[in-house]
């Protein structure tokens, strides 16, 4: 009990968006993401074995996410290819809560950022 309140503590004290997909009954899922920014794009990141939120994400193609109170829709680019980048910046911006995490969850190499694209 005491390891899931200190993940949950060093999940949400940063800047935290909330994602919102379908899932295959068409209902809306919430899911709480960090979140970073660079060279003018937005970026999530996922660990290389995916997750439900991931799998949500890729069989609907867009999806609408909230940030600073503003909800906007979104497609996404994979870009593995910044991993390195990504996964620097996450662990500048939320310390120690991702490595905290990333200890609990496996290592973030190999973790896929998605670049996020405005609609509309």
């Amino acid at each position: 009990m005491a390891l899931f309140s200190l993940e949950r503590i060093a999940a949400e004290r940063v800047e935290v968006v909330e994602l919102h997909t379908q899932d295959e009954k068409g209902e809306t899922v919430t899911t709480r993401l960090w979140i970073v920014d660079d060279e003018g794009y937005q970026y999530l990141r996922v660990g290389a074995d995916g997750s439900a939120w991931f799998s949500r994400l890729q069989a609907n193609g867009s999806f609408e996410m909230t940030r600073d109170g503003v909800t906007a829709r979104y497609e996404t680019v994979l870009r593995r290819d910044k991993s390195d980048c990504i996964n620097d910046l996450m662990q500048v911006k939320y310390t120690w809560g991702d490595s905290l995490i990333g200890t609990l969850v496996g290592s973030r190499e190999k973790s896929i950022p998605i670049e996020l694209h405005p609609l509309g």
